[in-house]
C-alpha cells in the first residue's frame, strides 16, 4: 500500500497556489473508486464534495490536486488541508478552523458594546464565525476608526485569543482609549470682507466652551467640518460673493495626538449684484403665476439662498402638477467689468410621475399605521408636492418625532414612477414620575404619575395621575384615541376625582370634585378639528380653617355641594410646522363651556391664539395670546369653583402660580375670576455652545396679563408684567421649561416666584 500526500497548510498555501510546474510527489494519473473526508466537525460533507473538481470515476493527476486544494481553501473555513492518495482511494483530510464562540470588550467607555458588535459584524467577525487573524486584524482597524471618528486618536486595541472546548475560541478586544483630542485652533486665511472671528461663530466646531462636555463642539469630525464649510460658503453666496471658493484645507494633530489645528485658505471673490431675472423654457403655459414666485430682486446682492428658494418654489410647484421629475437651473450671466449678474431661470417640466409606493423608515416604536394614516399623498395617485408637504407636516405635528423629511426615489426600469420614503427619529414620548414624602402634618405622601403619548406605538395617549397627601388628593385617569374612526374622528375620555388645598395648612377648607367626562374630535379639513362633548361633575365646598368668605357665602345661599353637566364644543386649527420645535405657522384655539343641567349653571370660553415667525435658520419670534370668559346662567351667581387662575409658567411668568386676580379679604387666599388676558412674546435662539440643536434652545420673553372678577371693570393699569429669559430642553422625560423672571410691573401683595419650571407646551 502506497500513501502519496499532497499537502498544503495555511503558510505555503500562496506559494502553491502559484505553482504550475510538476511536484516532486506527483503521482501518475488514475482513476477514482471512492473519495473519503477526514477531519470533519462543523463543516458538512456536501461542502467538500461540492468544492472538489474531481469526482469517482473521474482521472484524477497533478492538477486536479493543485486545483482541490485551492479551492478548499478558498472556503475560509479550513487551517489545513491534505489530499492523500490510498490505492484508487482519494482521502482528502483537513484541519477546521476554529470557531470564535464569544467576543468580548474591556475598557470600551465611549461607546456601547452593541455598538462595536455591530462594527466588527459589518467587517464579518461575529460568534460562529470560522476564526481568521486576518480577520482581526481588519476588526481592530475597524474599532480604531469608530474611536478617531470620535476624536480618541491616540485608542489602542489589543485582541486577546482564548482556546476553549471543541475548537472553538473567546476573543477579548482590550481597549486603552486614552484621552479624547481637542480643538484647539480654527484659522480662516484670506478673508477681508468679514473678520475671522464672525466667520468661526459660523461653525458647529469650536475651540470649546463651558457645555463643549454635552456639546461635544471641540471633537474633530470631517462631516462636521465638511458641514461648516458649506455653511460658510453659504455665508458668503448669499452676500453677493458669487465666485466664493475654499482652495484648501488642512487639518494637524499633535505629536502627543491630543491637539487639532484647522485652517481653512479661502477666496473671497468679487461682490456682484443683479441685474435682471428672466425665464426660459416650458412653464407649462403658467408664465405670470410662476413669476409670482420669484423672490430674487434686481439691485440687490446676489443671493444664493434666494436662488435656491426659487428654484425649490419653481420644482414644488412643478410637482403639483404631478412633475415630480422637472429640473429646474439657475444659470447667472456674470458680467465683471461692472460686477453684475444676470440670472436665467431655466425649466422643463419633464414627464408626469405617479407615486408607485409610500415607505416609512426609522420608526423604531411607533407602528407603520400611526405614520401612514397622516399621509395625504397617496399610492398609485399622481404625484403632488403640495399634498406631500402636507403629509410630511402632519406627520410633524404629531408630537413623536424629533425630525421628519420625506425622500423620492425613481423607480428603475419604470420613468413615471416614483417611490417616496418618509424617515422619522424616534423621540420618547413618555414620563414617569414617583416620589414619597413624610411630615408631621401630613403624615406619609406618595406621588405617581405616568403619561404616554404614542403608547405602545399605537398613537394613543394615556396619564394617570395619583397623589395621597392630605392637603392635595388627585387620581385622574385619561385617555384619547386619536382615530377612533377610521375618518381620523379623536376620542378623548377623562375620568378624575381631586381633594385640594390651596393652604399648606391640611385644616384648612378644601374643594372635592368628582367627574367624567368624553369628547369627539371630528376634522373638517386638514388643519380644522370640531370637538364636541360632554360630562357629569360634584364638587363639593368642605369647610374648615380659613375658608373665605366668597365661599362661606356662596355655601350659605346655595349648599355646599353643587353638581353640574357641562357640554362642550371646540375649534381648533393647527398649521404649524411642527408640535415640538415649531419655527412657523400659527396655532387657533376656540372652546365653549356649558353648565348646562344640575345646580351650577354657567358659560365658560377661552380662546387661544399662537403665532411662529422664522427670523432665519436659527432665531424664531413666537406670540401667544390668551382670552377666558365666565358667565352665570339663571338665578345663581357664577360658581367659584370653576373661575381662571393666572400667574406662573403658561401664563405671567414670575408671579407664583394661580396667585394673580381679586384675594379673599379677610384670608388674602387667591379666589381667581370670570376673566383673564394673557399676552406672551418671545425670542428663541440657539442655546450657547449648542450649535443649531433644536433639542436644547434658550428663550427671551415678555409676559403681560391678569386675572379680574366679576363685576370689576377691565383696566389696563392693573396688568401685571414680567421679563426674563429661560430654557426649553426636549429631554428624553419630555420637553423642559426654565424660565428666570423679574417683574416688571407689580403691586403690593404680589407673590413673586422669580424661577419656575414645568414640563409641558410652549407657553
Amino acid at each position: 500500500m502506497h500513501f502519496y500526500p499532497f499537502r498544503m497548510t495555511t503558510s505555503a498555501m500562496v506559494g502553491v497556489m502559484l505553482m504550475t510546474a510538476p511536484c516532486a510527489w506527483a503521482v501518475d494519473p488514475f482513476t477514482v473508486r471512492d473519495i473519503r473526508v477526514e477531519g470533519l466537525q462543523r463543516v458538512e460533507p456536501g461542502t467538500i464534495f461540492a468544492s472538489l473538481p474531481v469526482r469517482i470515476g473521474d482521472t484524477y493527476d497533478d492538477s486536479k490536486a493543485t486545483t482541490a486544494i485551492q479551492s478548499l481553501f478558498g472556503l475560509g473555513v479550513f487551517k489545513d488541508v491534505r489530499i492523500e492518495v490510498n490505492g484508487d482511494v482519494l482521502v482528502v483530510i483537513v484541519e477546521e478552523r476554529p470557531t470564535v464562540a464569544n467576543v468580548e470588550f474591556s475598557g470600551a467607555k465611549e461607546f456601547d458594546k452593541d455598538v462595536l458588535r455591530k462594527a466588527l459584524r459589518d467587517v464579518g467577525l461575529t460568534d460562529g464565525r470560522p476564526f481568521d487573524k486576518a480577520l482581526v486584524d481588519r476588526a481592530e482597524q475597524e474599532l480604531k476608526r469608530q474611536y478617531i471618528n470620535r476624536s480618541l486618536y491616540s485608542a489602542e486595541i489589543v485582541t486577546t485569543v482564548t482556546p476553549i472546548e471543541r475548537n472553538r475560541v473567546n476573543l477579548t478586544f482590550t481597549v486603552t482609549e486614552g484621552e479624547t483630542a481637542k480643538i484647539n485652533e480654527i484659522r480662516i486665511v484670506g478673508n477681508k470682507a468679514f473678520s475671522e472671528s464672525t466667520l468661526r461663530d459660523l461653525f458647529d466646531l469650536n475651540t470649546g466652551g463651558w457645555l463643549s462636555w454635552y456639546t461635544k463642539s471641540d471633537r474633530y469630525s470631517r462631516a462636521k467640518l465638511n458641514a461648516d464649510i458649506e455653511t460658510l460658503k453659504s455665508y458668503y453666496l448669499t452676500r453677493g460673493y458669487l465666485e466664493f471658493r475654499v482652495e484648501s484645507t488642512q487639518v494637524a494633530i499633535s505629536p502627543n495626538k491630543q491637539d487639532i489645528s484647522i485652517t481653512l485658505n479661502v477666496t473671497e471673490g468679487e461682490r456682484f449684484v443683479v441685474s435682471s431675472v428672466t425665464l426660459d423654457g416650458n412653464y407649462l403655459a403658467k408664465d405670470d403665476e410662476f413669476k409670482s414666485l420669484v423672490t430674487i430682486r434686481p439691485g440687490q446682492p446676489y443671493n444664493a439662498d434666494e436662488v435656491a428658494k426659487t428654484s425649490k418654489a419653481f420644482s414644488d410647484y412643478f410637482g403639483n402638477f404631478g412633475y415630480a421629475f422637472a429640473r429646474v437651473e439657475a444659470i447667472p450671466e456674470i458680467d465683471r467689468a461692472n460686477m453684475q449678474v444676470a440670472l436665467v431661470i431655466r425649466a422643463e417640466p419633464s414627464r408626469r410621475a405617479y407615486v408607485r409606493r409610500m415607505n416609512v423608515a426609522g420608526n423604531t416604536r411607533t407602528r407603520d399605521e400611526v405614520v401612514r394614516r397622516e399621509f395625504r399623498q397617496f399610492e398609485a395617485s399622481w404625484y403632488d408636492a403640495e399634498k406631500i408637504k402636507l403629509s410630511r407636516d402632519r406627520v410633524d405635528r404629531l408630537g413623536y418625532f424629533t425630525d421628519v423629511n420625506v425622500e423620492t426615489q425613481e423607480v428603475p426600469g419604470s420613468p413615471d414612477q416614483v417611490d417616496l420614503t418618509v424617515n422619522v427619529v424616534e423621540k420618547p414620548t413618555g414620563s414617569i414620575s414617583l416620589g414619597a414624602g413624610v411630615s408631621s402634618g401630613e403624615g406619609l405622601a406618595l406621588t405617581f404619575g405616568f403619561k404616554q403619548e404614542n403608547a405602545f406605538g399605537s398613537g394613543s395617549s394615556v396619564g394617570i395621575d395619583l397623589n395621597t397627601s392630605k392637603s392635595n388628593r388627585t387620581l385622574v385617569f385619561s385617555t384619547t384615541d386619536p382615530y377612533f374612526t377610521a375618518d381620523g374622528v379623536s376620542r378623548t375620555i377623562d375620568v378624575y376625582r381631586r381633594r385640594s388645598s390651596p393652604l399648606s395648612d391640611v385644616n384648612a377648607y378644601k374643594l372635592d370634585t368628582a367627574g367624567g367626562s368624553f369628547s369627539f374630535g371630528v376634522p373638517f379639513t386638514e388643519t380644522d378639528t370640531v370637538y364636541f362633548g360632554a360630562g357629569i361633575e360634584s364638587t363639593k365646598i368642605i369647610p374648615g380653617t380659613s375658608l373665605p368668605a366668597a365661599y362661606l357665602n356662596y355655601a350659605n345661599q346655595f349648599g355646599y355641594s353643587s353638581s353640574a353637566v357641562p357640554l362642550t364644543v371646540g375649534w381648533s386649527r393647527d398649521g404649524r410646522d411642527s408640535a415640538l420645535a415649531p419655527t412657523r405657522g400659527a396655532y387657533q384655539r376656540l372652546g365653549l363651556e356649558w353648565g348646562a343641567a344640575g345646580d351650577a349653571k354657567y358659560l365658560r370660553t377661552n380662546l387661544q391664539y399662537q403665532q411662529y415667525y422664522p427670523i432665519n435658520k436659527q432665531y424664531t419670534a413666537a406670540f401667544n395670546a390668551e382670552l377666558g370668559l365666565g358667565k352665570a346662567i339663571g338665578s345663581r351667581p357664577y360658581p367659584l369653583f370653576k373661575n381662571y387662575y393666572g400667574g406662573g409658567l403658561g401664563s405671567v411668568r414670575g408671579f407664583e402660580s394661580g396667585s394673580l386676580g381679586p384675594r379673599d379679604t379677610s384670608t388674602n387666599i387667591p379666589l381667581g375670576g370670570v376673566r383673564k388676558l394673557v399676552l406672551n412674546a418671545e425670542l428663541i435662539a440657539p442655546f450657547p455652545g449648542a450649535g443649531n440643536d433644536r433639542t436644547l434652545r434658550w428663550y427671551g420673553f415678555f409676559d403681560v396679563g391678569n386675572i379680574y372678577g366679576e363685576g370689576q371693570p377691565f383696566r389696563a393699569n392693573e396688568l401685571r408684567s414680567s421679563a426674563g429669559v429661560g430654557i426649553n430642553w426636549i429631554s428624553p422625560v419630555g420637553p423642559l421649561r426654565l424660565s428666570f423672571a423679574t417683574p416688571i410691573r407689580k403691586f403690593d401683595g404680589d407673590k413673586i416666584q422669580r424661577l419656575q419650571f414645568q414640563i409641558g407646551t410652549s407657553f
